[in-house]
Formats: C-alpha cells, structure tokens, sequence
C-alpha cells in the first residue's frame, strides 16, 4: 500500500475513491472500505481512501473536539488489511478549510487524483462552508456508489456511537459497534519504573494523543497476553499530569521496551482514583489485577 502525504501531480491511473475520516474504524467504515475494494475491483481501477489530519473538527474547535478513537497508524494498517492500494493523507489546514466543493470536485479529484468513482457517508459534505453534498458529486458527473447505513440494534452506527460506549464503560456496546474490542496500539517506552518498584512492573505504551476516548482501569490483552491496565494521568504519582496508558501484563518477564504493541480493552474493573500513599496503591493494584484475572477465567 501506498501513502502520500501531499497530492500528487496526477494519478496515471483512474481510481475508486473513498473520502473520510474513518475514526474507530467501525462496521460502518469496514463495510464502505470492503464496497471500495469490490467496486474498483469490477470496474479494473485502483482501490484508494483519502483521509485527513488533523480531523477537521479538532481544526475548527481544538477545545470540544471528539475524542480520538485511532490514531493515523492505525487506520493505515486498517486500510491496508482491507486491501486498500493509495491512501492520500490530506493536511487540513487553512487553506485547505477554504477550497470551494467545485475546485475541490474539479481541481483534487479530478486532475491529481483522476477519481470518478466516489464512495463516502450518506452525511457527507465538503468543501468551504460545508457547501458540498453527495448531490454535488451526481451533478458533476462522479459515479457516486450508492452506501445504505450499517446498524446496529436498530441505530445507525457511527463513531459518535463508539465514543459514547466508551466514555460509558460499556466495552461489550463498543465492541458490537467495532466489530473486535476497541484497541490502542503504541510504542512501549521507557517510564520512571514505579510499576517495578511497587512490584507490577508495566509497560508504557507512547499516546499520540492527549483526549482518549476512555480512561479508568480495565482488563486489557498486551499482544494477545492478558492483563490489567490504567489509562490517565496518575492522579497519586506527584508532578505534571501526564496521559500514559500502562499495562501490567500477567506472568510476563519479557522485555517490550521499543515494540509496536496493541493492547485491547475487555472490560471496566474502576475509573482512575487518587490514594493517599503509594502502599494504598499498590495494594488496589493487587485488587486490579485480581479482578481483572478472574474476568478472564470466565471468559475462558
């Protein structure tokens, strides 16, 4: 798979185009994702994903913008598991902010990427001003697909939807919604080692970024390896609060220092609390991990 990061001067081949910011990955990006790659298929063209950063939202209002469900890697590595062949990553800036839908249509679509088979969301508009609409898109002459909305349990799924499940607790609700546990992959790094010395050492997986779609303690699988992990910013620990997500992975003396981990979230044990002294922690930590055990030999 291919990933640029700015346009190119044109594509020499024409493709099949899905548009979004295809957060979470949810059932209803995957079943747009596996239509694009069935329709470039049928039509012998180049199945590609044009997505944004930032999202543009966090652009617009940096201060009530969504919480992050995926980072960028993630995505890609989901576009490339779904048999995507380009992912044009677009900056959203400014100037982006102000391109018309017509130079947009005309201009991006057109001459850099030589799209005319578009797929994106029923809700789609773009363009400065939110000015264009999927209708923008017939009426130019794109051969727009046609993409009824995915459900579940009667509701339309969305990250929205996902989003709330999460800052819920409801990791089952996410799940259905995500089709898998919703996941945080990261590089491990290297911590001030207070897990080690309380007795559970952790590993420290790099956020990207600092507005998670959750927090709290849950029972998590490192690599598949079960454990228990907190997501927050230590409110016990002294000093600058700092968003880590660490993870105490079960009869494990490996060393993951600069690996590429995914950790997955099965369940809620608590939400982060402050202790007054760290053997109060350590001993909530036993608790954790506790809990966390016996969730898994249930599920077993």
């Amino acid at each position: 798979m291919q990933v640029f990061r700015h346009l190119p001067i044109q594509q020499p081949t024409p493709m099949a185009l899905a548009i979004g910011n295809f957060d979470g990955l949810h059932l209803g990006h995957q079943a747009l994702l596996a239509k694009l790659v069935d329709t470039a298929q049928a039509k012998g063209v180049t199945p590609a994903v044009m997505t944004f950063e930032p999202h543009p939202r966090e652009f617009f209002a940096p201060h009530n913008a969504p919480a992050r469900l995926s980072s960028m890697r993630e995505k890609l590595e989901y576009f490339e598991e779904a048999g995507v062949q380009k992912v044009f990553v677009l900056r959203f800036n400014q100037a982006f902010a102000g391109i018309s839908a017509q130079l947009f249509m005309q201009d991006i679509l057109r001459q850099h990427l030589n799209a005319n088979i578009i797929l994106v969301g029923g809700d789609f508009c773009f363009g400065a001003k939110r000015q264009g609409t999927t209708q923008s898109f017939i009426d130019h002459g794109f051969d727009l697909v046609d993409f009824p909305p995915v459900e579940v349990a009667g509701e339309r799924v969305s990250s929205t939807l996902v989003r709330n499940a999460l800052a819920d607790g409801d990791l089952m609700r996410a799940e259905s919604l995500l089709g898998r546990p919703y996941s945080i992959s990261g590089k491990v790094v290297h911590g001030a080692k207070r897990g080690r010395q309380l007795g559970y050492p952790t590993a420290n997986v790099h956020m990207r970024h600092e507005r998670p779609a959750l927090t709290g303690v849950y029972a998590v699988k490192l690599n598949g390896l079960n454990g228990v992990a907190n997501l927050g910013v230590r409110p016990t620990i002294a000093g600058v609060p700092k968003l880590m997500l660490e993870v105490y992975v079960f009869d494990f003396n490996g060393n993951l220092y600069d690996q590429h981990v995914h950790v997955q979230f099965y369940h809620k044990v608590r939400d982060e609390m402050k202790f007054e002294s760290l053997d109060a922690l350590k001993a909530q930590i036993a608790k954790d991990a506790a809990v966390a055990t016996d969730y898994f030999k249930n599920q077993s």
